[in-house]
């Protein structure tokens, strides 16, 4: 017997869109580019050889359309996890439930995620406006955690030892550790991309160590993570995304993984001059790539 999905929990608006992204299960490709930026849509968007449909709601905008033969959806996220699970979640409803019926569809559709971003640098031999890769991803967020089989899909042994050796509060949301799609992160990253660890941060300020008016609970957090190892890999960059898209994508079979481009490396103080070219740049390569 097929899983009733309640009006409740799976929200449809008046003209049967889906509720947060005001999308019809027509209007997704199965390549689909994630970017926190709004006006980076335009950007992406401003390749593609022909447009199909456009969407936007509150911070959420959509285009589809082709690329040399490839059709492709650019979904603008806002920043942080939470927006993630909204995001991941609609689109897997539009590709594998029929709305009408609220029921799974017969087939299962896979979709590609690949979020471009940006990010800041935690070990000094990171250049700023280089290409990072995430190969797996360390959740600050909590977003896994309310999901059941969280533990199938993560990689436990990493989470304990980061614990471990960073001396991790238990005030704190547990870390979960998810790694991207390996082929998915072969076909992107090839040979001229870097590849690391990333930590997915709920926040820009306090939980990436940045100290403002407010002081920090953790004042000398980054250093424990800079000094984190683990069968040879270190804690690479900060973004604010990552983690979620690897971590829901993977529990629902999909395939996912992170590319940003390093606008700051955090231990050396530096911060790009102007990091758009290399976004530009960045976008190229992973529409040739998806």
């Amino acid at each position: 017997m097929k899983k009733r999905y309640e009006s409740s929990e799976l929200i449809v608006n008046a003209d049967k869109s889906i509720f947060h992204l005001h999308l019809h299960p027509e209007q997704i490709a199965d390549k689909i580019i994630l970017v926190g930026d709004l006006g980076r849509v335009d950007v992406i968007s401003g390749y593609f050889d022909t447009i199909e449909s456009e969407a936007q709601n509150r911070e959420f905008k959509t285009v589809t359309g082709t690329y040399k033969g490839k059709r492709i959806t650019v979904v603008a996220t806002g920043i942080g996890t939470d927006n993630i699970d909204i995001v991941v979640n609609e689109l897997d409803a539009l590709a594998n439930i029929d709305l009408d019926k609220r029921e799974d569809k017969d087939a299962f559709r896979k979709l590609t995620f690949v979020r471009i971003g940006t990010c800041g640098g935690l070990q000094k031999n990171i250049p700023v406006d280089s290409f990072l890769v995430s190969e797996q991803s360390i959740g600050f967020d909590g977003v896994l955690n309310y999901y059941a089989n969280r533990d199938s899909v993560c990689d436990l042994d990493f989470e304990q030892a980061f614990i471990q050796q960073t001396g991790y509060s238990s005030k704190l949301t547990a870390p979960y550790c998810i790694h991207s799609t390996p082929s998915l992160v072969e076909r992107i990253a090839q040979n001229d991309m870097l590849r690391g660890v990333t930590i997915s941060a709920p926040g820009f300020y306090g939980p990436q160590g940045r100290e403002l008016r407010l002081p920090l609970a953790f004042p000398d957090f980054n250093q424990r993570i800079e000094n984190f190892e683990y069968k040879g890999k270190k804690i690479t960059n900060y973004e604010m995304e990552s983690s979620a898209i690897a971590g829901l994508a993977t529990l629902m079979g999909h395939e996912a993984m992170t590319v940003c481009v390093v606008i700051a490396n955090r231990m050396l103080k530096q911060y790009s001059k102007d990091y758009h070219p290399a976004v530009k740049k960045l976008v190229e390569l992973v529409l040739e790539r998806i």
